[in-house]
C-alpha cells in the first residue's frame, strides 16, 4: 500500500466491547470520523461508478468485488492495484469521468448516515473528517449531506500524507494538526484498513457497522483487525 511504514506508537490494547447508550466517549478530546460509509452511505454509489467507468475501459469488475477488496482504500492505491493486476494501462481521463459518474449518482442518492445530525448535534469534543478520498470528493459528500458546516474546514484526506490507510499517516496528521495527542482521539472507522491506521496511529478505534454495504459478519470482521468498540447506529456512540 504505498511503501514500507514504521508503527510511531504502540497501540492500546483494550477489551473489545459493544458501545452501550450513555457509556463515556473514553475521555476522548477529539473524535475523528470516516466519511465514506461512516458519515454518509456512499460506498455503494462509488463502487458502482468506478465499477461501471472500469468495466468500459476492460476492466473486468463488479461493484461487489470493489467493496470487499478495497473499502477504505484510496483511490490511487486501488486503481493502481487494479491497473498490474490487469495489465491494462489507466485512462488518462479516468478521474474526470468517474468523478462525474459519482457527483451525479451523489446528487440524487447521497445521504447523512442515520443518526449523523443527532449526534453532532450534541457532541461537545472538536470534531473532524480523515477519509481516503480526495479533498473534492469529502467536500462535496459533506455538503450534500447537509454535513459540511459542521465539519469545515477541518477536512483531512489521504492525498494530504504519504501513505494512506492501513499506514497511520493520515491520522497522526490530522492529529497534529488538530493540535491532539494521539491517545486522546478517537476514529469512527467503517473498514479494517481504518482500524488498523488508527491503531497504529495510538488511537481507540470504534468500528461502525451501520452502513448499507455492511454484511452481517462485518463487526466481526472490525474486531478481528483491532476495534476497540462496535456500534451498529451512529446514536449508539458514546457521547
Amino acid at each position: 500500500m504505498g511503501g514500507e511504514w514504521v508503527k510511531p506508537f504502540t497501540p492500546c490494547i483494550l477489551p473489545v466491547i459493544v458501545m452501550r447508550e450513555h457509556e463515556p466517549l473514553l475521555n476522548a478530546d477529539l473524535v475523528i470520523f470516516d466519511c465514506d460509509g461512516v458519515l454518509v452511505d456512499s460506498e455503494p454509489i462509488i463502487n458502482r461508478a468506478h465499477a461501471e467507468t472500469l468495466r468500459q475501459h476492460g476492466y473486468a469488475v463488479t461493484a461487489e468485488m470493489l467493496a470487499e477488496r478495497f473499502t477504505g482504500v484510496s483511490d490511487a492505491d486501488m486503481l493502481g492495484t487494479i491497473e498490474r493486476e490487469h495489465g491494462i494501462p489507466m485512462p488518462s481521463d479516468y478521474e474526470v469521468r468517474v468523478n462525474a459518474l459519482i457527483d451525479s449518482y451523489c446528487e440524487t442518492s447521497l445521504v447523512a448516515t442515520p443518526g449523523t445530525r443527532e449526534v453532532l448535534a450534541v457532541l461537545e469534543v472538536p470534531v473532524c473528517v480523515a477519509s481516503s478520498g480526495c479533498p473534492t470528493r469529502i467536500r462535496n459528500s459533506l455538503r450534500v449531506a447537509g454535513l459540511l458546516d459542521r465539519f469545515d474546514p477541518h477536512l483531512f484526506s489521504a492525498t494530504m500524507v504519504a501513505h494512506g490507510k492501513p499506514a497511520p499517516d493520515l491520522f497522526l496528521h490530522t492529529a497534529c494538526t488538530m493540535g491532539m495527542a494521539p491517545a486522546r482521539c478517537l476514529v469512527v472507522e467503517d473498514s479494517a484498513f481504518g482500524v488498523q491506521a488508527a491503531i497504529a496511529a495510538g488511537m481507540t478505534a470504534i468500528g461502525f457497522c451501520g452502513g448499507s454495504h455492511c454484511r452481517p459478519d462485518h463487526a466481526d470482521f472490525l474486531r478481528k483487525h483491532g476495534a476497540t468498540g462496535i456500534i451498529f447506529d451512529m446514536r449508539d456512540l458514546p457521547i
